[in-house]
């Protein structure tokens, strides 16, 4: 009677998204294993839930990846209160020089708000992978620096691209847009 009550509870407790099968283009499916500035491991399919604001760049840029993370905080920033449950990931495309630390660091530095926003790193396969589906293009230069795509790109809660903007340094009113009736749908 104890293990029919606890399964009755944990059925109450889990969300009806979490019951349903994942839809066949989601991210999720991949198993990408990632660890968050903090040391934390986990999975894509472990955001499984929240509407994402994901892009990977690497901490040591120069010039563009700086303008990624002001076009994410400019981006939160216009979405408004609604971005509140919106959770926002990068992922490093240097998992050789980013480690934890690095990116502890590169999250002091930039002043982001780590209830909100998650930076990690991979194994060098699971970062071409998730490059893939995300259809990001890299590549690292002799010098060590990487030639790549800047993009940011919105996930719905079962992980599937819902929106996507090639536009850094500013805000994109159509990307806004798509973000806010995402994030209108997800309250339904």
């Amino acid at each position: 009677m104890r293990k029919l009550l606890y399964f009755v509870a944990l059925l109450l407790a889990t969300p009806a998204w979490a019951a349903t099968a994942l839809p066949a283009d989601s991210l999720y499916h991949a198993d990408i294993r990632l660890t968050d500035q903090n040391g934390q491991t986990f999975t894509l399919a472990d955001r499984r839930g929240q509407v994402q604001l994901v892009s990977m760049l690497y901490t040591s840029c120069p010039m563009v990846c700086p303008m990624i993370v002001d076009t994410l905080k400019m981006t939160r920033r216009a979405v408004g209160e609604q971005a509140a449950p919106m959770q926002t990931l990068v992922v490093s495309f240097d998992p050789a020089r980013d480690d934890v630390a690095t990116l502890r660091a590169f999250a002091a530095r930039r002043h982001l708000n780590l209830q909100h926003w998650t930076l990690a790193r991979a194994e060098p396969a699971d970062v071409r992978t998730l490059a893939a589906l995300l259809k990001l293009k890299y590549r690292q230069l002799p010098d060590g620096e990487f030639n790549h795509s800047s993009e940011l790109i919105a996930l719905d809660r079962d992980g599937r691209i819902a929106a996507r903007t090639s536009i850094i340094g500013r805000v994109d009113p159509e990307f806004i847009a798509s973000l806010q009736e995402l994030l209108d749908r997800t309250r339904d």
